[in-house]
């Protein structure tokens, strides 16, 4: 008999590297009967043939070269398909352990075999993990990529919808949707928004049925659809109260009623996490998956044992009355019924084990593509919790390799306006997320970021605190400011020109001491801007009653793009004289888009400035994306380029040195955090901006200093208020340049940069002298009445003599050749000065929860 799709299969995953006429030589000489007939009946024999025949591959491939042996065409197009898209999950039942039961799973190029029946090494040849980088790169999809797809086609739409829903409302709260108090239907955008959700019930349940674990069950906010929607939601209390209902039966939210909302809220997020986590783990086999083979193995012995010694007892003259009225009826013992729940075990785990081997080769199906996973793995150190979870927890280990949570995230994903980390969670409405504790999270990326840090080797576990304990340290932090020194005050700061009351605000110092990333010369720096739309609006700060934001208030101090460009002056000046750089540095702005303007320096920022436009939403995974690219295209001989995870650096990649300053809150701030775990090539400095005594402003504060305590490669520096700009300066040069520049160092810092010399000097700038610069010089000038006879002699227009000059130096412009030829220019009109345009509404309002939807 000819081999069959499934012991190619098993041979070829051993061999990736044999083509398919070589695997069916090697398989028929070494095993000698019938092959499913030997599968079926003795498994150990079985793995020991496949086994003898990939030893004998490595030691000769061409041994049975001579065979005339040739399979048909149906059987070739058979093992083709099995080698290049694997073998359906029947076929996979009794695939091998690809690893050894204690080691963390390779997904590099693997130079161990492990033995089939005992899990053990042997001699030394390319494990099943090593595939062909000639096979050909096929797309692969899976149920979760599948109702991805389906959901991103609206899912920023419905973002911005509902956030269009709640300003209309003025709803500040992001958890909080507006409701009517009237069932009938109307055109109001509170009833438009419902029809949409109503409308998205087919895709609540395709992602649903794609990520949730055995034994859950769907459901959503809709109790008038189906009788049996087991919501354990239902019961919360609402925010709204019909007493703040309006005349057009729009309600408001209540303080009180909002209060014991978000509590039971809480409560309930941490019980059903508490309860499903629980539930999953019990799920979980309790025996290794990647050792079926020898319990299957201890089952069949003692199934045969128990067959041997009942088959003697029948025949036995002294056999009870009892064990013959059993055997009649077919009753089985307590041991039969014990192997065969058993065997029932073992079937689920092998349909288990196959699914997980399915998905590591659809998704890393190359060499490179596991070395490049597991080097991501090893970064950002959770290589040693996914080898666990791969072995302990099988079922958690599937649902999370499927969303990805192992590899890098794919590039196109961030160029994307909705990707499968941007999904809004949502427990009252039944929109799941990935890990069995998934409620409370706002996206899924943060779920899957808090997931990464809470399984970091090394590191304690870090869980997402809720809005009560954001509220109560936001407040701490507003308490613990302090004033700045005296020292940065300066008369030239925006906040003393525009807005000449008293004193400065308070700041957030740093009481422990930092650690800097060390830079060095060949590191290269970029300047990164949020250039939202409040930026060009004085900054509001919430008015809070409990936890409900019930006004935004405006407050008096610059605008956020005034001060932003005052201290990116100051910077710029203070860098490009310690770095010797006349030229710039690459200047790049981001919103909803992101666009590279120029290369930017003390003496051009006027001029820079002009072209940046301040609109839109902010979303730093378009900047950075921006950023990345510039860098490895400028250093592609030092780097490489994955189809899927994008760039690659080597070992010779300069290091990026970014600065980012933001504005506010971003909304894909957990995505890029997650982007940064691995980046060891970059180095990036945060400044935070925002409005003094403002709850948001330390909320988010609070998360990028979490952020940069996390990880070596950022740092964070926050403004609030009037902001002395030189303390800012300071900081932000200490933390990108990595060294601790005293006070001292600073200031003669800051008076050397204005001896800076212009970066190019494309025509020649004479100033004419004055008195004071006359008396300098070392010859004799004539006197006024001899200048005057001169003139007169030679038929010149009256000019005024040197002596009368005014000491004002004025620069005059000489032709490209720099000779003193007379050029004569006609005059010019006199033009009135242009006045800024006065408009009665430049741009949108700023969005009122800190960009809390999702930006396009």
């Amino acid at each position: 008999m000819r081999p069959s799709r499934s012991n190619i299969s098993d041979f070829m995953s051993f061999v990736p590297d044999a083509d398919e006429t070589k695997a069916v030589l090697f398989v028929e000489v070494c095993i000698g009967k019938s092959y499913i007939e030997l599968r079926l009946t003795n498994l150990v024999e079985y793995a020991s043939s496949i086994n003898e025949a990939v030893d004998q591959y490595y030691e000769n491939p061409n041994r049975h070269s001579q065979r005339s042996h040739r399979p048909p065409s149906s059987m070739n197009n058979s093992m083709t398909a099995s080698t290049t898209a694997w073998a359906q999950s029947g076929d996979l039942n009794h695939t091998t352990s690809p690893t050894s039961p204690t080691e963390p799973p390779s997904y590099a190029l693997a130079t161990r075999s492990i033995s089939v029946s005992t899990g053990s090494q042997t001699s030394p040849r390319p494990s099943f993990v090593a595939t062909s980088s000639s096979v050909s790169r096929h797309p692969h999809e899976n149920a979760l990529i599948r109702a991805a797809k389906v959901r991103a086609q609206d899912e920023s739409e419905m973002q911005k919808m509902l956030h269009s829903v709640q300003l209309s409302c003025r709803i500040y709260n992001p958890e909080i949707e507006p409701e009517h108090e009237t069932h009938l239907l109307c055109e109001c955008p509170v009833h438009m928004y419902w029809k949409r959700r109503l409308n998205r019930l087919d895709v609540l349940e395709m992602w649903s049925k794609a990520v949730v674990y055995p034994g859950e069950k769907p459901y959503h906010d809709f109790a008038h659809l189906r009788l049996s929607n087991n919501n354990p939601y239902s019961n919360i209390m609402t925010s709204y109260s019909l007493a703040g209902a309006s005349i057009y039966g729009i309600a408001k939210p209540n303080p009180e009623l909002h209060a014991k909302f978000v509590q039971q809220t809480i409560a309930l997020d941490s019980a059903l996490n508490k309860k499903a986590q629980a539930a999953v783990q019990l799920m979980e086999p309790s025996f290794n998956i990647w050792e079926l083979e020898q319990l299957e193995s201890l089952v069949s012995n003692m199934s045969l044992t128990r067959r041997t010694s009942a088959n003697d007892e029948l025949n036995s003259e002294k056999s009870s009355k009892r064990s013959r009225f059993r055997k009649a009826l077919s009753v089985s013992s307590s041991d039969e019924r014990t192997a065969s729940k058993i065997k029932k075990k073992l079937a689920g785990s092998f349909q288990l084990r196959s699914e997980i081997l399915k998905e590591e080769q659809g998704r890393w199906q190359d060499g490179i593509d596991r070395q490049i996973v597991s080097t991501y793995q090893e970064r950002i150190g959770i290589a040693r919790a996914v080898s666990e979870i791969r072995m302990q927890k099988p079922i958690q280990y599937l649902n999370h390799l499927r969303a990805g949570y192992f590899e890098p995230i794919p590039v196109a994903w961030q160029s994307q306006a909705s990707n499968p980390l941007r999904f809004t969670i949502e427990a009252s409405a039944g929109w799941r997320g990935v890990t069995p504790a998934w409620r409370g999270y706002k996206d899924t990326a943060e779920e899957r970021l808090y997931w990464v840090l809470s399984h970091r080797s090394g590191c304690q576990i870090t869980t997402k605190p809720d809005l009560i304990s954001e509220l109560e340290l936001a407040r701490e932090r507003i308490a613990s400011a302090v004033d700045s020194h005296p020292r940065y005050h300066s008369p030239d700061d925006i906040c003393r020109n525009r807005y000449p009351r008293e004193g400065y605000s308070k700041q957030i110092t740093q009481d422990f001491e930092t650690t800097y990333d060390i830079g060095s010369p060949t590191d290269e720096t970029m300047l990164l801007l949020d250039v939202r739309g409040s930026m060009d609006f004085n900054p509001l700060r919430p008015n809070y009653n409990q936890y409900l934001i019930t006004s935004l208030l405006k407050t008096d101090q610059p605008k956020s793009k005034d001060l932003a460009k005052a201290i990116l002056r100051r910077f710029i000046e203070a860098l490009g004289k310690h770095d010797s750089n006349g030229l710039g540095y690459p200047f790049v702005t981001f919103s909803s888009q992101a666009n590279y303007i120029n290369l930017v320096n003390g003496w051009n920022l006027n001029d820079v400035w002009r072209n940046v436009r301040f609109t839109g939403r902010s979303r730093v995974m378009v900047g950075w994306q921006k950023v990345k690219e510039m860098h490895f295209q400028k250093h592609s001989e030092t780097a490489t380029f994955h189809p899927i995870y994008g760039w690659q650096a080597g070992p010779q990649t300069p290091k990026l040195r970014l600065i980012l300053i933001l504005g506010g809150e971003v909304n894909d701030m957990d995505e890029f955090e997650l982007s940064l775990f691995d980046v060891s090539w970059a180095s990036i400095t945060i400044l935070l901006m925002g409005a003094d005594g403002c709850l948001h402003h330390h909320r988010q504060a609070s998360r990028l200093r979490r952020m940069a305590d996390s990880n070596p490669h950022i740092s964070f520096i926050e403004a609030q208020g009037l902001v002395p700009e030189r303390l800012v300066t300071h900081e932000l040069l200490k933390h990108h340049l990595g060294q601790d520049f005293s006070m001292s160092e600073f200031e003669n810092l800051e008076q050397q940069t204005a001896e800076l010399p212009s970066p190019s000097e494309p025509r020649a700038q004479r100033t004419q002298s004055g008195q004071s610069q006359l008396e300098q010089l070392l010859i004799e000038l004539p006197s006024v009445e001899e200048t005057r006879i001169w003139q007169r002699d030679y038929q010149l227009p009256q000019t005024p003599g040197l002596y009368e000059l005014s000491g004002v130096q004025r620069p005059t412009e000489l032709p490209a050749n720099d000779r003193s030829v007379a050029v004569q220019h006609p005059p010019r009109p006199t033009r009135p000065a242009p006045s800024p345009p006065q408009l009665d509404h430049p741009l949108d309002p700023p969005p009122p929860y800190l960009e809390t939807g999702s930006s396009q």
